[in-house]
């Protein structure tokens, strides 16, 4: 095959690929938006030292609780340190304690259920009434106040805490997966060649399940970062002076009435982003139903 037919079949592929994606773009706007805003915070996260318009940390008493300005876009807080430069910081530890404590519920959640819904029996009962149940018993935010007043502050024991008990779902979903794909028939083939049970497990039915286990982690994302909004704003997040935006409320509950612009930016934040990996979750459930795509058109 020659360069200029390698060529025109990679630009024909591009087309494709740009005339789906404008296609699904119009068909779900809310995953678009969800998906642009999620890039900002992704980007803010990354270059936050070079977007940011000062330093988050710089205290300026004179300038105290002002409110918006050509200065200050989103105005100072109560040591004068400029808000809009804190939510662009704050975006990089929601982001980072987000995409951990996900990765680390979903590595538990993924070996925990695959073993107990690929072996049954004993494993199974074990790990779906005593281990699951022991978890779902207490409140997944209070294991984790309980474990971070424990431990410490920091964003180590943060993201532990938050997977301490955000396992649990990957492990029941993955689990209920495993025992409906290990009785079909490309499990038998590959059992009666030989295959060990290791094999079986991550080469034929972790790849035929994890569409539903990555819209649960989309979903998730949106759960951790909301918990970690709310172990922050309890003071059990990243110590101070780090930027984050459930610490940018609790700072700014004082000044609620008379510097409200304290409490409405980083609130803000927190629901765009929470709300994005909403949309995206949702969009993504839709696409990967076969019976939604066929509704679709797609």
């Amino acid at each position: 095959m020659s360069t200029a037919e390698v060529s025109l079949q990679r630009e024909a592929a591009n087309s494709l690929l740009l005339r789906r994606i404008a296609r699904n773009t119009r068909q779900n706007p809310l995953a678009a938006a969800g998906v642009v805003m999620v890039v900002i915070f992704l980007i803010f996260a990354l270059f936050a030292p070079w977007i940011a318009p000062q330093d988050p940390a710089a205290i300026n008493l004179p300038a105290r609780l002002n409110s918006v300005s050509q200065a200050h876009w989103f105005g100072t807080d109560e040591l004068g340190r400029d808000i809009l430069s804190r939510v662009i910081y704050g975006a990089r530890i929601s982001m980072l304690v987000g995409s951990c404590v996900v990765l680390t519920s979903l590595a538990l959640g993924l070996v925990i259920g695959s073993i107990a819904g690929y072996y049954g029996g004993p494993i199974d009962r074990f790990v779906n009434v005593v281990l699951m149940n022991a978890f779902l018993s207490f409140p997944g935010i209070l294991l984790a106040i309980a474990f971070v007043a424990f431990r410490g502050p920091g964003i180590f024991n943060l993201v532990l805490a938050l997977s301490l008990g955000g396992w649990v779902g990957y492990a029941r979903l993955v689990r209920g997966q495993v025992l409906a794909a290990r009785e079909r028939e490309f499990v038998e083939a590959a059992r009666a060649l030989g295959a060990s049970d290791l094999r079986i497990i991550v080469r034929h039915i972790l790849p035929n399940i994890i569409q539903p286990v990555i819209v649960q982690a989309a979903i998730g994302m949106a759960g951790a970062i909301l918990a970690e909004a709310t172990m922050s704003f309890l003071g059990l997040g990243v110590p101070p002076p780090t930027a984050s935006w459930g610490t940018m409320l609790n700072d700014g509950r004082a000044h609620l009435f008379d510097a409200p612009h304290l409490v409405l930016f980083p609130a803000l934040a927190v629901m765009l982003a929470v709300l994005s990996f909403n949309f995206i979750g949702d969009a993504l459930r839709d696409y990967l139903d076969p019976r939604s795509r066929i509704e679709a058109g797609l």
